[in-house]
């Protein structure tokens, strides 16, 4: 079973084995249908497209983040009509740093389904060791039996973010430096962070080919920024809960098992004016 990461080689190993189902996560913020569009033109053979927007978001409310939660019982529906079933191992992959693709692996470990990697590379990875590719738009699979179980991941609420004091909360902002800061805000109407909160852009996860780091050496950056804070009380956001996932997946590949997801992040709790808002940088932890 994987349940982090998988390389280029065991994907291509199971190729066309009904017990491993994959799912095409490609998406641009700026251009939604262009990651579809990419998958239509050429993806990994036997995969599904995963959209960001229609499959792995929920409904917007206006206050509740650009991309809340969607609801179980679609998120099981749209697994089970690509053939996922309990024993499935599912993988997912988008272009290259697996931000998307790890927004999958959180959902279905969500749903209680251990069984679920990351492909390490995306398919910048799988190109580059001369695998193939398919342009075949319809996947057909057989329904699968997916089943909702109690999860292994966990999410933290707005209210818990609210009164993280009490609850000894520590909070980790995935965003861009620039961004967390308050120096630019290109999607959310407000700039800064929510008070508290440190600063890890997920992409100081990966190497220079877009590889996640070694184990030791996630373990070794995440530790400054938790301190002495139990790892489940960890809770990471973002602008709308989609690169937190980046390094909810980091920590687990690190051994640091346990950590939440707010869902909501930035974009929700900068929709209310009155949550105070923060900017500049701040010091890790002790």
């Amino acid at each position: 079973m994987a349940d982090t990461l998988v390389e280029v080689e065991q994907l291509a190993a199971h190729l066309g084995d009904p017990l491993w189902v994959t799912f095409d996560c490609r998406f641009d913020l700026a251009a939604p249908e262009a990651g579809y569009n990419a998958y239509l033109a050429a993806h990994i053979p036997f995969a599904a497209y995963a959209s960001l927007e229609h499959h792995l978001s929920g409904a917007k409310t206006g206050s509740n983040g650009r991309h809340p939660l969607p609801a179980a019982r679609d998120l099981v529906r749209f697994f089970r009509s690509h053939g996922v079933g309990n024993e499935t191992q599912v993988i997912a992959y988008d272009a290259r740093d697996g931000v998307y693709a790890a927004r999958l692996w959180w959902l279905l470990r969500w749903l209680g389904h251990e069984r679920v990697a990351v492909l390490n590379g995306g398919l910048a990875a799988w190109q580059a060791a001369a695998l193939p590719l398919d342009a075949r738009s319809v996947v057909t699979a057989t329904e699968g039996d997916f089943a909702e179980r109690p999860g292994h991941a966990r999410f933290a609420s707005l209210a818990m973010i609210e009164n993280r004091e009490r609850e000894h909360l520590a909070l980790i902002d995935a965003r861009a430096a620039n961004r967390y800061r308050g120096e630019i805000e290109p999607i959310d109407a407000v700039a800064g962070h929510i008070p508290g909160a440190l600063n890890r852009p997920y992409t100081e996860n990966l190497d220079a080919s877009g590889r996640f780091l070694p184990p030791g050496e996630l373990r070794l950056a995440f530790a400054p920024l938790i301190g002495a804070v139990p790892v489940e009380n960890v809770v990471h956001q973002c602008g709308s809960g989609v690169t937190a996932c980046h390094n909810l997946l980091a920590m687990e590949i690190a051994g640091l098992h346990g950590s939440m997801l707010y869902p909501g992040s930035w974009s929700e709790w900068c929709a209310d004016p009155s949550r105070a808002v923060a900017t500049g940088a701040m010091a890790p932890r002790a």
